[in-house]
């Protein structure tokens, strides 16, 4: 089978959709210096402020898609999961071998994306939202004639915007459910006063216990559980602290519609989460007054 080498030096990468999933991935890689954002591709969006923001940056608008994957050497699909199998029988005449195709779309598998591209050089990656401040959780599976060197040179792109590991495709699902319930789980609107700060980082040891063995029960390794778990909290925290956005706001940005995330937060509210957390704050903080001299 014939291999197209991908000029490590030299490449150009596209993205087809320009949210701020896109937009997260395109900033980490240039502020890291990973690549330069005159490599950078993406279309004109319907939303005109999408187009300001990649190009406050530096990367190169062009008018349409097909123009995107004519002149990318890796192609990475960040659109919402409903629409990617249209996006991708529109540009599928343009897949050449020679192309490295990436999907960031949540919940579409890798043997439907190869199907409806007809290429199987494609690499299916999920980054979750602390992309924004260089600390995501990211997880990624090879397609069928994706080679070693392809995952080396996508984990390195990704590895600018956080942790990447490589997984099973069967592990997927699991990974989303500790990924992103553990990301609102700690964008929640729980504040802890000074006085019983020190007990803090212990009910977020417990947590992180818990959301690891919740990945564990999914299937999960427990090495993988525990790794994406901590650094989840970890993407969490600096999203809050970094962008000044309410941890409400940041919660809702990523509640999609009948998602999976709104559906982890569902199960929460039903077992009184933020009740909990709120009753263990106020209870160490009574506890801190008792031993506290009079």
């Amino acid at each position: 089978m014939e291999t197209f080498t991908i000029p490590t030096e030299t490449f150009k990468v596209g993205f087809i959709g320009a949210g701020k999933m896109a937009e997260s991935i395109a900033r980490g890689v240039v502020q890291s210096g990973v690549m330069p954002p005159h490599r950078i591709l993406t279309a004109v969006h319907s939303n005109p402020t999408r187009g300001t923001a990649f190009e406050s940056f530096g990367v190169k608008l062009l008018p349409h898609n097909n123009a995107v994957v004519e002149d990318s050497d890796v192609v990475i699909l960040s659109v919402k999961p409903q629409v990617v199998k249209d996006v991708v029988l529109q540009l599928k005449p343009q897949f050449s071998k020679k192309k490295l195709l990436v999907s960031v779309a949540a919940g579409v598998k890798l043997k439907d994306l190869q199907e409806w591209a007809g290429h199987s050089r494609f690499i299916r990656v999920m980054p979750n939202t602390p992309s924004a401040v260089g600390e995501a959780a990211t997880v990624m599976s090879l397609g069928g004639t994706a080679t070693a060197e392809d995952g080396e040179l996508i984990a390195k792109l990704f590895g600018s915007i956080g942790k990447v590991w490589r997984a099973d495709e069967k592990l997927f699902d699991a990974i989303t459910g500790l990924r992103f319930l553990g990301y609102n789980f700690f964008n929640g609107t729980i504040f802890i006063p000074k006085h019983v700060s020190g007990s803090g980082p212990a009910y977020i040891f417990l947590a992180i216990e818990a959301l690891a063995d919740g990945g564990v029960a999914a299937g999960l390794p427990r090495e993988l559980a525990l790794g994406l778990a901590s650094q989840t909290v970890l993407g969490a925290a600096s999203m809050v602290t970094k962008t000044g956005k309410h941890p409400g706001q940041l919660k809702d940005d990523v509640a999609s519609p009948g998602g999976t995330t709104i559906a982890g937060i569902h199960e929460l509210e039903k077992s009184g989460f933020r009740g909990i957390l709120m009753n263990a704050v106020v209870a160490a903080a009574k506890r801190g007054r008792e031993l506290s001299p009079s």
